[in-house]
């Protein structure tokens, strides 16, 4: 047996202070962030007496004028106000632009001598401003993009079906997303107010 080399303990003690000093910082640093639920019943603003289901509730969409646009907005209606529909005086309003691009993902068809398109791909974009009803002020804006694929068979009204379909899927997504930013955008004002 022999006596440990001092140099080796040294070394080692450097490097458990090191370690130390290291799981301390991060701790800290840990501790520093905050997590919240974001539909939780705290208020999303700021001063704010209503929950965050309720401040959502207070926000009323503008009219579109497309068929896919009409269901994005169907869609954030119904899941700002949990099914209740749009509030009678709002204290939000969200200003939706929405576009559409159908676009062939495949020119592929098996036992033809045609390049048809065996699959496509809709894809919804949504332009949003969110604005105080009160006083006309812009709280946030923002833009959000949702694919939505789908076949194409041989037959043209089971075609245009499907790309119906995936419109309407699409847009049930676009809306989900939508009132995740709106609610994070809520929050993010809150924060400043």
């Amino acid at each position: 047996m022999s006596l440990p080399d001092r140099e080796k303990t040294g070394v080692t003690r450097l490097l458990g202070r090191t370690a130390l000093y290291g799981l301390v910082a991060s701790l800290a640093l840990v501790s520093a962030c905050t997590v919240r639920p974001l539909y939780s019943n705290a208020p999303l603003t700021a001063g704010s007496t209503v929950g965050a289901a309720a401040e959502l509730a207070s926000i009323s969409v503008k009219p579109v004028k497309t068929r896919y646009a009409q269901q994005v907005r169907n869609n954030l209606i119904f899941g700002f106000g949990q099914g209740s529909g749009e509030p009678a005086t709002p204290a939000y309003v969200l200003d939706l632009g929405v576009t559409e691009l159908v676009e062939s993902a495949a020119l592929v068809q098996i036992q033809t001598d045609e390049d048809e398109p065996t699959a496509g791909t809709v894809t919804l974009t949504s332009s949003y401003v969110l604005t105080d009803a009160s006083t006309g002020a812009v709280i946030a804006t923002g833009k959000r993009s949702v694919p939505s694929s789908f076949d194409r068979p041989r037959q043209e009204y089971a075609s245009y079906r499907a790309q119906l379909d995936a419109e309407n899927r699409a847009a049930r997504e676009l809306a989900d997303l939508l009132r995740l930013s709106v609610a994070q955008d809520l929050i993010k004002h809150g924060k400043k107010a």
